[in-house]
């Protein structure tokens, strides 16, 4: 290597900055360069020398300009400003869109700005999210949206809610088309919940079993009611719905809570309904009480025999729970007994029988740390009693089974009507094993809330025992098992009456469809032709014929629901699927098949496990109950429908 070469091929030393962007000379030789280019506008253009002349050459319309020190850069900014093929720069070559194809699979490919696209995602964003609408307004959401996508252009409050009111009727289109086509029928609840303002809103929610066998449940209307509720005017808003979805030839059954204005609410509408003959077996089960509702009044009842005892309970929970100091103290006293202090103590609300439940179970926990506190604690006045704890530990342990059974009814993605029947015939049995106990306040509560029970469940059990019947691990057996303990002589009676009814169910959906003119595929139609049969004195038999169809006629043939009850009961098992089973054996009894997936899908509760136990009204949220009451009623229904999409479970 010459002396000269090494000049121009210099390596930079350990601690030297390198140098950015090229230099060369026409020629191809390249030289050494002798200080950084700092300045932004190098990242545009490349630099090179020509016939001694320094010029930098435009990355994006190849212009060359004049680069000497002398000059500056201020030409070459103007020139980055104006130049078009820089403004109309393809993003889809600076940025990749990478879409997750799950199993750990990445796709990349060409990215493209769509403002459409990224208006829609918002507007969902905020109907599934319950955001307010004005958060289009907020400056650090603004701010961040811009960070993300500088090309997307914020919308306003009124242009955001437009587009939420576009989702919500192109998901209602596909709602109602889909409904169309269901060919099982499906079952209502309807609620009333309560806006900051006062403004009642009444809730409609469907739920149907559909062909794969997999239970839905969609909020259909959260429509505004102006007072007066009265029964005329709630049942002229379920109607309007039911005629306005196609919905009053297909409905079941209509679940509420136990209330006049809704008894006389069903009373109308079945009114109307029968007049098309669309309902089940003329309207028997179309009420439906809400058991969770129904089980709070009776546990409400029984409550109010040991109100004195709770009392002294909840105002020591109260004293030692009013201040952080004092809920302090109360950990240390406990720990000094040795008492483990995994739960905090929690006081009750009245309307709400559950926290009543949580507070007496968590303070019997801390029962003896109580007392030891009076004697450090001048002003903590009430203490219970040793036979206050006693009562209290007792009731608590006997709510336990309301507690549970509450939780299991306020479910919806399994069918509660599967389990109403059994559970019930447990609460009846336990109110009256508790008639029998040696406690003569535990005999005055049960016999208080058997009153309650008699009241509510007489009316509704029958299309819950029908459900049973249905399970095939159950059948008839059940109703002989419970019956007696329920009705003791009149067991026969009553297990006759619910046989009766599945029978007419059968029959009359057998009438409905295109089954009823068919044979079962386990019957026989030779009892058709036989009536048909004349004497043939030709034939010595035929007179063998006619004999034969005298003296057993139309009962030698078996129905769908003699050989189902005919078969064997299927071994109990905590895992099994009661709808996978109807799904691959109901082709053996397709009638059946049709009852079962209309009865199953009759909830027993109108209300989600979290307001399961309250008796006040439900209530929307603040951010919400301020807006017009039809862009409230597309947030609420279009929030349903889209969960459901998200979680895969969505109809098609």
């Amino acid at each position: 290597m010459t002396s000269e070469e090494g000049e121009n091929f210099s390596m930079p030393s350990a601690g030297s900055t390198p140098i950015t962007g090229s230099t060369s000379t026409t020629d191809g030789t390249l030289v050494s360069k002798r200080r950084k280019l700092t300045s932004v506008v190098w990242n545009d253009f490349d630099k090179i020398i020509e016939d001694g002349q320094d010029y930098a050459i435009c990355k994006h319309c190849k212009g060359k300009l004049k680069a000497d020190s002398k000059n500056g850069t201020k030409h070459l900014h103007v020139h980055i400003d104006r130049c078009m093929k820089r403004r109309n720069v393809d993003i889809r070559q600076q940025l990749l869109a990478v879409e997750r194809k799950g199993h750990g699979k990445v796709q990349i490919g060409g990215f493209t700005f769509d403002q459409e696209m990224s208006r829609e995602k918002l507007a969902r964003a905020i109907i599934l999210h319950e955001y307010p609408l004005s958060i289009v307004d907020h400056v650090g959401f603004r701010d961040f949206a811009t960070s993300l996508q500088p090309l997307f252009k914020m919308v306003s409050r009124n242009t955001i809610k437009g587009d939420i009111m576009k989702i919500y009727e192109v998901e209602k289109d596909k709602m109602i088309s889909y409904l169309e086509k269901l060919q099982s029928r499906v079952a209502i609840t309807t609620d009333m919940w309560t806006s900051n303002q006062k403004k009642g809103y009444m809730t409609i929610t469907i739920h149907y079993i559909d062909e794969s066998w997999l239970l839905h449940h969609h909020i259909v209307r959260f429509v505004y009611v102006p007072p007066p509720h009265t029964k005329e005017v709630l049942s002229d808003v379920l109607m309007d719905f039911l005629l306005d979805w196609n919905m009053d030839r297909k409905v079941s059954t209509v679940t509420v809570d136990n209330c006049s204005s809704n008894d006389g609410m069903i009373n109308i509408l079945v009114e109307k309904l029968c007049l098309s003959d669309s309902l089940l077996l003329n309207g028997k089960f179309f009420h439906m009480r809400c058991a969770a509702h129904v089980l709070n009044l009776i546990v409400k009842e029984g409550l109010d025999v040991i109100e004195v005892e709770i009392e002294k309970i909840r105002e020591s929970v109260a004293y030692w729970s009013a201040t952080p100091s004092r809920m302090e103290k109360f950990e240390d006293a406990a720990r000094q007994l040795r008492i483990p202090c995994n739960k905090k103590l929690s006081l009750d609300c009245k309307t709400r029988w559950n926290s009543t439940y949580l507070m007496l179970s968590i303070a019997i926990t801390y029962k003896d740390v109580f007392p030891h506190l009076k004697q450090r604690e001048k002003y903590y006045m009430v203490v219970p009693t040793e036979e206050e704890w006693n009562m209290a530990k007792e009731i608590c342990g006997r709510l336990k089974l309301f507690y549970n059974i509450t939780e299991l009814f306020s479910g919806r993605n399994y069918p509660t009507a599967n389990t109403f029947f059994i559970k019930v015939c447990e609460i009846k049995k336990a109110l009256y094993d508790w008639l029998i106990c040696s406690n003569d306040v535990v005999k005055t509560m049960a016999s208080s809330m058997l009153q309650k029970f008699d009241k509510y469940w007489s009316g509704c059990h029958i299309v819950m025992a029908i459900a049973a019947i249905f399970n095939p691990r159950y059948k008839i057996k059940i109703l002989e098992f419970y019956f007696p303990l329920m009705y003791g002589s009149e067991a026969s009676n009553e297990i006759e009456k619910i046989c009766g009814m599945c029978y007419e169910l059968l029959s009359e959906y057998q009438s409905k469809s295109n089954l009823g003119q068919k044979t079962s595929s386990y019957g026989t139609s030779s009892g058709s032709t036989l009536l048909e049969l004349n004497y043939d004195e030709q034939d010595p038999l035929s007179k063998f014929d006619l004999f034969v169809h005298s003296t057993i006629g139309e009962s030698h043939t078996k129905s769908e629901l003699d050989y189902y009850l005919e078969e064997s009961i299927l071994p109990r098992n905590s895992n099994f699927d009661v709808l996978s089973w109807w799904k691959t054996n109901g082709i053996k009894y397709p009638t059946l098949q049709m009852i079962v997936r209309d009865i199953y899908a009759i909830p027993v509760s109108t209300v989600a496990s979290e307001s399961a136990f309250s008796t006040g009204g439900r209530v929307v949220s603040k951010h919400r109950s301020r807006l017009h009451p039809d862009t409230l009623e597309a947030l609420m229904c279009a929030q349903s429908w889209l969960w459901k999409e998200k979680e895969g479970n969505r109809f098609t």
